[in-house]
């Protein structure tokens, strides 16, 4: 999936004057925010006659660039990003980092513009798939992650033995994790077969459903998440990811 599909806005202040033309930033700034080079090197990219706005090449860095202009960079039109929010299926193998020598990462699917102004809303390690959100916009993400918003997230976990009914009431009542001196908050298990649950958490500990579940002497074989607060993964492939809606954005 590519990304003219983002959602993106750019939010200018100005004054109310009428046929006023409105100017995003200076061009250096522009080239920096868009590509991921320092202002030093938007400077020399500039001076090479590199840079055209609205098909004039332009070499002057301070020169600010009009509200819809077009920013071209060796033929390759560059667009400002505003706050994006995404959802993306990540399948296992894959790790929640901008860069890694040994695994795929989630930007490796995404192939985002300047992807370090972006972070994963949470992170699932490298053997657990499922819906995980990506944005460059901090405040939304912490309304998820924080504790004190109680955002719940559902697992399926597929196991090694089989789940009872105790461990249904141990999840509920809070369990003690190894090597962490505060008890889980309450969770719910549901039991959907011999060997599978699925796992309802509004916390976000370190592989806190493995660890729940190795708290009750069991071991998770497989694990996916399949939702977070009222947003579901819905019909994304594993690799896959889409923009979220406004209405989407809003449950946050």
């Amino acid at each position: 999936m590519r990304t003219d599909h983002i959602y993106s806005r750019v939010v200018v202040e100005y004054a109310e004057i009428p046929q006023l033309v409105l100017y995003i930033m200076r061009l250096d700034r522009f080239l920096s925010e868009t590509t991921g080079m320092s202002r030093k090197e938007a400077t020399r990219t500039l001076h090479r006659s590199e840079v055209s706005v609205n098909g004039d090449v332009v070499k002057k860095g301070a020169a600010h660039v009009p509200d819809g202009a077009e920013v071209v960079w060796n033929g390759v039109r560059l667009q400002l990003l505003g706050p994006t929010y995404l959802m993306f299926h990540k399948p296992v193998g894959c790790i929640c980092a901008n860069d890694d020598p040994n695994h795929m990462t989630v930007f490796s699917y995404l192939d985002l513009p300047n992807p370090d102004k972006f972070h994963t809303v949470g992170r699932l390690d490298l053997e657990t798939s499922g819906l995980l959100l990506v944005t460059n916009d901090g405040q939304w993400s912490h309304r998820i992650t924080s504790p004190k918003h109680g955002c719940t997230k559902v697992y399926r976990a597929q196991l090694a033995d089989p789940v009872s009914e105790a461990d249904v009431a141990a999840f509920a009542k809070g369990l003690q994790l190894r090597g962490d001196p505060k008890l889980t908050e309450p969770a719910e298990l549901v039991i959907v077969g011999e060997k599978e649950a699925l796992v309802k958490v509004n916390e976000g500990r370190y592989h806190q459903v493995r660890r729940m579940f190795a708290a009750v002497g069991n071991k998770v074989l497989e694990l996916h998440r399949e939702q977070v607060g009222e947003l579901s993964l819905g019909e994304l492939e594993p690799g896959e990811f889409r923009a979220l809606t406004d209405a989407e954005i809003a449950l946050f």
